[in-house]
C-alpha cells in the first residue's frame, strides 16, 4: 500500500475532502503534527507527500525553526519529482524551495471567491474548480517559480502553480470542508477580527457553496492522484 503522510501544523487545518479520496485510491494515510515531532521532517521520504497550512510566515525560521527543515525537504522532493501537494503556508514553502519570491503586508485575502486559471490552468486538473469559489485564508503569498507553470491566479496573488505532473502548489484551501467551517471560525477568530471580515457571512457562503465545491474539489483531487 502506497503512503500518503501529511504534515499538520494546526490540527483544525487537516487533510479534509482530500482524505477520503486518498483512502479510496489505495493510500494509507498518515499525520505528522508538526507541533509534536518536528524531529521527525528531515526523515519523511513517503509515496505522497502532503504540506498544510498555517497562520505562520514560511520564512519565520527565528521563530519557529523547523520552517527551514520543511523548506530542505521540499527542495529534495522537487530535485527527485516525487509526489508532492503544498496547500497555503505548504505551497509557499514550495514556491521558496523552487526558487519562488515570498511577499507579505499587502491585504489579506479571507473568504470564499473563485479563482481565474490561466490557459494551461484552463487544461489542468483545475478545470474542475472553474467558476467554483474556493476558500481562501492567506495574507503572504507567493510569485510562481521560473521553473514551474502558473495554473491560476486572483486579481493580487498567484493562486497555483505545477511542475510537472507530480508536484502541485496551492494557495487556496482546497482541502477546506465546508460543513467544518466552523473550525476554521473559531481557530482564526481573532485574525477575522483583525481584518474586519464577518464570520457570519464565510459561515453562510460555505452553506451555499457546500454541494458544488465538495464535488468539484473531489474530482480535481481524484484526478491529480490518479496521474501520479
Amino acid at each position: 500500500m502506497p503512503t500518503a503522510i501529511a504534515l499538520r501544523h494546526v490540527h483544525f487545518e487537516d487533510l479534509g475532502i482530500i482524505e477520503p479520496v486518498l483512502g479510496t485510491a489505495g493510500y494509507g494515510v498518515e499525520y505528522l503534527d508538526v507541533a509534536d515531532d518536528p524531529s521527525r521532517i528531515a526523515d519523511l521520504d513517503p509515496d505522497l507527500l502532503i504540506v498544510l497550512g498555517a497562520p505562520v510566515g514560511a520564512l519565520d525560521d527565528d521563530i519557529h525553526p523547523w520552517l527551514a527543515e520543511e523548506r530542505e525537504l521540499l527542495r529534495h522532493r522537487l530535485a527527485v519529482d516525487a509526489p508532492t501537494l503544498g496547500i497555503c503556508l505548504g505551497a509557499q514553502l514550495m514556491a521558496v524551495a523552487a526558487g519562488g519570491a515570498l511577499t507579505s503586508g499587502e491585504a489579506s485575502e479571507i473568504g470564499y471567491a473563485p479563482i481565474e486559471l490561466t490557459d494551461q490552468g484552463r487544461s489542468s486538473v483545475l478545470r474542475h474548480l472553474d467558476g467554483v469559489p474556493v476558500l481562501h485564508w492567506h495574507g503572504d503569498r507567493f510569485t510562481t517559480p521560473s521553473r514551474a507553470v502558473r495554473l491560476a491566479r486572483t486579481e493580487t496573488a498567484d493562486q497555483a502553480f505545477s511542475i510537472g505532473p507530480r508536484i502541485l502548489g496551492l494557495q487556496f484551501h482546497v482541502e477546506a470542508e465546508p460543513s467544518h467551517i466552523e473550525r476554521w471560525l473559531i481557530g482564526h477568530a481573532h485574525e477575522l477580527a483583525a481584518h474586519d471580515v464577518s464570520p457570519v457571512q464565510i459561515r453562510q457562503d460555505a452553506e451555499r457553496y457546500s454541494t458544488r465545491l465538495g464535488s468539484a474539489a473531489r474530482q480535481m483531487i481524484q484526478e491529480w492522484v490518479s496521474g501520479l
